[in-house]
């Protein structure tokens, strides 16, 4: 995501750890009681063997009610739901109005979302969920602290301090951070920076919790332990862009290091993040070209890299395609296409901060197309919105 400037106190920079049985893997915590398990426990053990034999699973009364909405969606409703779009401006009432209009699955602040007050912040966040409570959008942020901060009241450490601390500081800043996010509404922070880079050009440089691999990936385990239970975490920029000095707000960076190479030096700190329970990945735009000459966030390879090396089964989002468009290259300059194409490279959902003037219909016309002329197999947008469907629910108050 685009970069917040320094936090000063001058500027105003702008659940669901449990186990979601087959679709979300390695959330191995518990989550707060508004985010309850899905994972369908049996009920106790009888001491008969054909009774134990035959025993049903439990109720999910989260993953039942997300079928059942899947059930009754249409299918511009289904793909309208994997978009986490943004709106300038800090008006309840318009935030609402745009999440309502296209049926929105999340929402992205950015820093001129952000009031100046915690309160304020949280009366716009509830004001995006309040025309269906029962099903919340996915409100994200990037809190990352430090260098990208957009709370000015976030008063933690970021990854330049963190980095030259012990893990416990991580985890106790993230802890704090996620407290701050919970209180103002927010349910995903895009916070974990799991690149790895000791060169001081890259443009990620000053981001990153570790230089080498051990230190990046005992800091990133320990910042998605701070956040279990309190927000969603999410690891960023997968599959790294340690590997690169480009800066992918202004083109793709490229690099021709091998699977192998990038196994042993950049997968280790995603991997840690994913066996601590992280629920969601970012996908970044860079290319590692010996891998797939694509942008990794519109690679199918890249995806299954993730779930089948690094055994990840949460949702993955991509970074903000409008990064692509940025670039200048042609081939990205159609912002519906770029939406099919990382949906159809195994996308769980789409992150777009569209230029002004945009029209957020036209982004869910291309996905609606897509679908019926087969580019986009239905049995995955299917599987796509249920997973979202889940996250959301798990995130609504109590009934």
């Amino acid at each position: 995501m685009r970069r917040a400037g320094r936090r000063t106190t001058a500027i105003v920079a702008a659940a669901v750890t449990a186990v979601l049985g087959a679709t979300l893997a390695g959330c191995a915590s518990a989550a707060p009681a508004a985010r309850p398990s899905t994972s369908g426990h049996t009920g106790a053990a009888s001491s008969s063997p054909s009774a134990r034999a035959t025993a049903t699973p439990a109720p999910d009364p989260v993953a039942d009610y997300a079928r059942q909405r899947l059930a009754n969606m249409t299918l511009r409703q289904k793909a309208a739901s994997l978009f986490m779009l943004h709106l300038p401006g800090t008006d309840p009432a318009a935030l609402r109005g745009f999440v309502d209009r296209y049926g929105l699955g999340g929402m992205i602040l950015m820093g001129d979302n952000i009031p100046e007050t915690p309160a304020a912040l949280a009366a716009e966040t509830a004001a995006m969920g309040a025309s269906d409570p029962g099903l919340p959008p996915l409100i994200g942020i990037d809190e990352e602290g430090g260098d990208v901060t957009r709370l000015p009241w976030d008063d933690q450490p970021g990854a330049e301090v963190l980095r030259g601390e012990a893990p416990a500081a991580t985890q106790a800043a993230f802890a704090r951070r996620a407290q701050l996010l919970k209180e103002a509404g927010v349910s995903v922070n895009f916070g974990t920076v799991a690149d790895v880079t000791a060169d001081p050009a890259s443009f990620i440089a000053d981001r990153v919790l570790g230089t080498d691999p051990a230190a990046s990936s005992a800091r990133v385990a320990a910042s998605v332990a701070g956040e279990r239970g309190t927000v969603l975490s999410t690891l960023k920029h997968f599959p790294g862009h340690g590997e690169s000095e480009a800066d992918s707000h202004h083109a793709i960076p490229s690099t021709g290091v091998s699977e192998a190479e990038w196994a042993a030096r950049d997968a280790p700190s995603f991997r840690a993040g994913v066996d601590a329970g992280a629920e969601l990945v970012m996908f970044g735009h860079l290319a590692y070209t010996q891998v797939d000459a694509a942008p990794a966030s519109l690679s199918a390879a890249w995806h299954r890299v993730l779930t089948d090396r690094l055994g990840f089964r949460g949702a993955s989002i991509t970074d903000d395609l409008r990064m692509l468009q940025d670039s200048g290259l042609p081939q990205y300059q159609d912002p519906g296409e770029n939406a099919v194409q990382a949906i159809a490279a195994g996308n769980t959902m789409v992150l777009d901060v569209l230029p002004a003037g945009s029209d957020p219909a036209a982004l869910v016309d291309a996905v609606v197309a897509a679908v019926q002329q087969g580019r986009i197999p239905a049995a995955q947008l299917d599987a796509d919105v249920l997973k979202l469907l889940q996250l959301r629910r798990s995130l609504a108050p109590k009934e």
